[in-house]
This record gives C-alpha cells, structure tokens and sequence, in this order.
C-alpha cells in the first residue's frame, strides 16, 4: 500500500475533496490527521475510517488560526511523526465584480484560502526539512490558472496558492521535501453546491456548467483524492512544484 506507515494531515476533511483524501489514504494504510472546524463532520470521517478498519484521528483547527495550526502539526510529530500534509481547507464567495466585493468578504477568503495554506507550510516545514522527506499538497483551482467573473477574490488567492508552491519547492527540495498543487475543476462538493445555490436555477446551472466541459460532467472528490494521492505518494518522487489540473477537459477548450 502506498501510505503503509505514513502520517497524513489533511485539513479541511469533514466533507468534499478532504474526507475522500482521508480515506483514500487511510485505506491505503497511512495514519490519518483528520482536521476541520467542523467537529460533527470531522468526527464521523473518523468513525468512517475506523468502521472500514483504518487509523484516523480528529482535531478541531481552524487553518486562519497560525498558533492553533502549529500546535497541531507539532503534536502530530511529537505522537506520530509526519509524512504528509494536505492543506485542502478553502472556502468561495458570492459571484460579484471587483468593485461590488465588500471589503469583509475579501479578507475572510484571503485568510482561510491563502493564510491557511501559509500557515500548515509554516508550521510543518521544520519537521519535514529536519527528517529529509515528506511531500505537501495545496489544493488550488481551475481559478489558480484563469480568469472566471466575478470570482476574483478566489481566484486572487488560489493563484496565490499555485505560486507559492512552487516556491516551497524550490527551497525545500534539497532538503528531500517535495511540494505540489491540484488545480480541480468545479466537483461536487458541499462548496461546489454552495456556489450553485447562488445560482437563479442552481440544476439549470449544474447542467449548464457540465456543458462547458469535454467530458460533460463534474468532478467526484473521489477523482481529486486519486490526483493528491498520486502527488503525496511515491509515485510522483521527481515531481515537485507542479500544479496538476484535473478538470475534465475544461482548460483545453
């Protein structure tokens, strides 16, 4: 199995793209940091995974919180150690053009999208740098890459994200530690459905979007999991600063 042995911390793992990371990790035998500000949520992937015979535990965080990160990343280590990070935690926003977005609206999706992302770099980067391995996933956008309409602040921080990794990469790699981005397109998650209730006709607009992209769908958290799995394992070992788009086709139109 791919993660026998490892410790995976994923942020952002009640729901969506982060529980599928969990368990897809846990079943394939990591040890799994289960964190969200949802406590319910993060809670029962815990009792998911260890229903289906994985390892996983569950800590409260809220990723904006640079002190709360760092003690959770460095309880990890001092109980587990640590092979992965994933900092999946994001949030959006309501469609607005630039100068219709309140100024509230802005700070919140720059703090927990690129602070969060910030802040797990931060706090895990010693520790990986002092073993001489592990690898971290920052979870970014179709957004990180083009323009969409009245998503600027999102897009401001999700290109951000992509940036910055390959920044990690470039100062982490001689010490063993790799550092990639996935770059989905819009999945089925609790905030893909949050942006579609924004909608007039949130169905009309469901099957709207899935026109727009080759393979005439969404995505599933499930086929985002596989891609940051693949970036987190061993496989991709001479893969580092890469952003991995995974969006149906989208970006070839």
């Amino acid at each position: 199995m791919r993660f026998e042995g490892d410790v995976v911390f994923i942020t952002g793992a009640a729901s969506g793209i982060g529980r599928a990371t969990a368990e897809q990790c846990a079943a394939e035998g990591a040890t799994v940091i289960v964190t969200d500000v949802d406590t319910p949520g993060g809670e029962e992937a815990v009792e998911r995974i260890e229903d289906s015979g994985g390892d996983a535990e569950f800590h409260e965080l809220d990723v904006t919180d640079e002190e709360a990160f760092a003690d959770a990343i460095d309880a990890t280590v001092a109980e587990y150690g640590l092979d992965v990070l994933v900092n999946n935690a994001g949030t959006g926003h309501p469609p607005a053009y630039v100068e219709d977005t309140d100024a509230s609206v802005r700070d919140y999706v720059i703090d927990v999208n690129l602070h969060g992302v910030w802040n797990g770099c931060h706090a895990a980067l010693p520790a990986l740098k002092e073993q001489g391995s592990g690898a971290i996933v920052n979870v970014g956008s179709l957004a990180s890459l083009l323009g969409f309409p009245k998503q600027s602040v999102y897009a401001l921080t999700k290109g951000a994200v992509l940036n910055f990794t390959r920044t990690v990469a470039a100062e982490a790699g001689p010490k063993g530690v790799r550092a990639n981005t996935v770059c989905p397109g819009v999945t089925e998650t609790p905030l893909g459905e949050q942006f579609l209730a924004t909608q007039d006709d949130p169905e009309a607009a469901r099957e709207s979007m899935a026109e727009e992209y080759p393979m005439k769908r969404l995505g599933q958290p499930e086929e985002i999991a596989d891609a940051i799995c693949f970036l987190a394992s061993e496989e991709a070992s001479f893969i580092t600063g890469h952003g991995l788009v995974a969006d149906g086709g989208y970006s070839v139109w």
